[in-house]
């Protein structure tokens, strides 16, 4: 099974972001994190390397500016928003080529409308529509067919349907596919708990433990069977992996896909999750 890798680097912006934890920046910001310093210790860290200097915090000098006046000094971290995602507008789902990307997700349009919206944003001077899933403190992950994001502030999205059980997933989509694997269903929905990243889970552990059962519907891949296995040493009597339901594939939006002409064309919809 083909892993996504979750580490992404934008060349042409020399950017990164780790959809992991949830975080991303520049290389100031990528160096002041891996080696857990301030920025002025990166500085020095980085000046002992003499023999191949590969990073400098000054900028090239321009010809006709000798003096520097307008030079950073070194260490000083710019603050701007440009590099930030600004939200500007949202509004339900109407976009074609939107609608076409959660349809070719599997999920149903109705589904789909009820949780997402359609949302206008600023990066680097662009602006992008997308499909956007609003968290609990107001933050959105943001999706289409050549984007993946998400706007401050970063959080858990909780959707309360008043039931004694939880059911935890690590991305808005697996939950969509759990609303449409499910959409038959007479009774009421476990409440839902998407953490947007995994970097929550630890971190929900108190609201996740309020409920007598947790179904655990991670991804599959090394990062969310590690957190699962976490769970299980936690309490195996509460929490309760799920994911064999979707074995095979990474995650259970990926298993909706794969079979979703098989279950077009045969009533397999009745199997539930």
């Amino acid at each position: 099974m083909k892993e996504r890798a979750s580490f992404k680097i934008n060349r042409k912006l020399n950017v990164w972001h780790d959809h992991g934890s949830g975080k991303g920046g520049d290389l100031i910001d990528f160096g002041t994190l891996y080696h857990n310093c301030s920025v002025s210790d990166l500085q020095e860290r980085l000046s002992g390397y003499h023999a191949r200097p590969v990073l400098s915090f000054h900028p090239p000098t321009v010809p006709g500016n000798l003096s520097g006046a307008n030079s950073r000094l070194a260490g000083e971290k710019k603050e701007t928003t440009e590099g930030k995602i600004v939200v500007l507008d949202s509004r339900p789902l109407v976009a074609k080529d939107l609608l076409d990307y959660i349809e070719k997700r599997g999920i149903p349009l109705e589904i789909a409308g009820r949780f997402c919206k359609e949302v206008d944003f600023l990066l680097y001077g662009k602006k992008l529509t997308v499909i956007g899933f609003q968290n609990n403190s107001g933050g959105y992950e943001l999706r289409s067919e050549n984007f993946k994001g998400s706007s401050s502030p970063k959080d858990v999205t909780f959707i309360d349907n008043r039931t004694d059980d939880v059911a935890v997933f690590e991305g808005f989509f697996s939950f969509l596919s759990f609303c449409t694997v499910n959409k038959n269903l007479t009774a009421p929905l476990s409440n839902c708990l998407v953490l947007n990243s995994l970097s929550f889970f630890e971190k929900s552990r108190s609201l996740m433990e309020q409920y007598k059962q947790v179904h655990l519907i991670l991804d599959r891949d090394n990062a969310g069977m590690n957190c699962t296995k976490q769970a299980l040493q936690w309490d195996a009597n509460r929490y309760i992996d799920r994911s064999d339901f979707y074995r095979n594939h990474k995650d259970l939006n990926q298993w909706l896909i794969h079979h979703r002409q098989s279950q077009e064309q045969k009533p397999r919809i009745g199997r539930k999750l």
